[in-house]
Formats: structure tokens, C-alpha cells, sequence
């Protein structure tokens, strides 16, 4: 069994994109720039968006955060990222989820600009994704098949099971799975509540990709030997006698599993380092093409 280390080479492909951001920064005279907007005080956005301004700082990249309240009203939000949307020194925008339920994450998400759009949920962008059209790939799973490549792990002609049919991860990975390409070229099943037989159709996979947020939902029978496991969920779940009193936990039954797999990725240090790299990446790509819409 391998350990797929996502901070490792979330390490190595930061340094190559701060080598790159460089580079623009000399041939166009300004830096990057990503705009986050931040609803409420959910602990876990507050870390995420902390680390992603973190990440920023890293490789050169300017970030700015809005803090909204929750009470903010749907127009309100609307309102602010269309003042965005406007503001030629930005490059790429995030809101991050989830959002108070009085507000529509969908009427939002499509009001962000598509160009500015670096995570990849705009309609446009997921349309231009499942037609195979250079576009902004949702963060998650292009850190997914950038672990794939780092690790030169095959999957041309592979049976790829996922577990999870979001837009955030399922439905689009399953799309980039079973393009033509490398990583892609796999045989995709995406398994979600209403799928029967699910340790049937799991034992058959060569690479299972679990995004449910159920802790320790895969089990060691439900994998065959040498598969590959990629394992997307991260839950909260209570650690009495630690420090914050929790710890975080995969979809993984990782002790019992590992020992099966050729490959896995752990919880924390797998996938989530490889999103946060991903956005960096598009927000990079909107400056670039911000720049070309400029002198035309």
C-alpha cells in the first residue's frame, strides 16, 4: 500500500504556480487577484477561506475577503458580487458554501461572472467541462486527477466507481473520469442513496472515489485487493481529551482498507490540500484571460 500524500504535492505544485505567478507579475505589472466572499461564522468556511488567503500570500497572489453577515439579504449578497463582478482588478471570484438557507446557492452562483468564476460552478463552466472546452474545472476534482498524474496511477480502461452524485464533486468527476485522456478514459459508475447492490458494484472497481461525508462509510469488504481509494469526505467528529475537541474523518474505514489498496489517500493530508492548489491554478488562468479580453 502507497500513501497518496496531497500535502506533499500540494507543496510541489504550489512552488511551481509561484514560479509562474512570478513570471506574470513581469510580463503584465500587477499580481493576481482572488476575491472571497464569506456569509456568516461557520468555523470550518472561516478556516478554509483562511488557508486559501493563506495560499495566496504563498505564491504571490493578492486576496481579498468580504465578511457578510448572515442576515444578509439575498439581493444584498447579489448586490456585492456584482460590484465584483465589475471590478476590472479582480480576477477571480469564490462564495463560499454553504450559504444561509434564506439564500439560493444557485440564483448566486449564476450571477458570478463566468470568467471570474474559479471554482467552476457556473453553469457555463460546467457546460464548456462536459463538452471537453477549456474552462475552470471545479477545484476538488481537478486536485483528484492531479494525484492521479503525480502519482502516475493509470486509468485508461479502468471501472472507476463514485460514491456521491454532487455538482461539487460527483457528477463533474465523473464526467473528467470518462473523458478522453489521461487521467480519463475510465469506465464510470456513480453510485449515490438509491443505488442497489452498492459493495457489489464497489468490489468490481479499480478506483473507488468516496465523496458522502459519512465517516468510515467504506468498509474493508467492499474494496477488492489493489484497488485505488480516493477518499473526498471530511466530517467533524467528536475526540474527547483533545485540544478542539474534535478530529476530522474520511468516508474511509482507513485501518481496515488501507492494507487492500495499491493506493489511498488519508484524512486530513489527502484531497483537501489539492483544492485549495486548484484555485490558486484557476484564479492564475482568469488573470490570463482577463488580460487578453482587456486588449482586445
Amino acid at each position: 500500500m502507497k500513501l497518496i500524500d496531497g500535502k506533499h504535492v500540494s507543496e510541489v505544485l504550489r512552488k511551481e504556480i509561484a514560479l509562474q505567478v512570478s513570471e506574470w507579475i513581469s510580463e503584465s505589472g500587477r499580481r493576481p487577484h482572488l476575491a472571497a466572499i464569506l456569509v456568516g461564522t461557520d468555523g470550518a468556511s472561516q478556516t478554509y477561506v483562511n488557508n486559501k488567503e493563506k495560499d495566496c500570500r504563498e505564491v504571490g497572489i493578492d486576496s481579498s475577503v468580504y465578511r457578510l453577515s448572515d442576515s444578509i439579504g439575498q439581493q444584498e449578497l447579489l448586490d456585492c458580487i456584482k460590484v465584483i463582478n465589475e471590478d476590472p482588478g479582480i480576477d477571480g471570484l469564490i462564495v463560499q458554501l454553504p450559504l444561509p438557507s434564506h439564500i439560493d446557492e444557485q440564483v448566486v452562483i449564476q450571477n458570478i461572472d463566468p470568467s471570474k468564476d474559479v471554482d467552476g460552478f457556473h453553469p457555463v463552466n460546467v457546460g464548456r467541462m462536459v463538452l471537453g472546452l477549456p474552462t475552470f474545472l471545479s477545484a476538488t476534482p481537478a486536485g483528484i486527477l492531479d494525484l492521479l498524474k503525480y502519482y502516475d496511477i493509470s486509468t485508461r480502461g479502468k471501472e472507476c466507481v463514485i460514491i456521491g452524485r454532487s455538482n461539487i464533486v460527483g457528477r463533474p468527476l465523473a464526467n473528467l473520469l470518462s473523458s478522453k485522456g489521461d487521467p480519463g478514459d475510465c469506465t464510470v459508475t456513480l453510485c449515490h442513496s438509491r443505488t442497489l447492490n452498492l459493495q457489489t458494484i464497489c468490489r468490481r472497481a479499480d478506483i473507488i472515489v468516496t465523496a458522502l461525508g459519512v465517516p468510515g462509510f467504506l468498509k474493508a469488504d467492499m474494496v477488492k485487493d489493489d484497488a485505488v481509494v480516493i477518499d473526498v469526505g471530511i466530517t467533524r467528529v467528536p475526540a474527547p481529551g483533545t485540544k478542539s475537541g474534535f478530529r476530522l474523518a474520511g468516508d474511509v474505514d482507513f485501518d481496515r482498507v488501507a492494507p487492500k489498496c495499491s493506493y489511498i489517500t488519508p484524512v486530513p493530508g489527502g484531497v483537501g490540500p489539492m483544492t485549495r492548489v486548484s484555485l490558486l491554478k484557476n484564479t492564475l488562468a482568469a488573470a490570463k484571460n482577463n488580460k487578453n479580453q482587456s486588449s482586445l
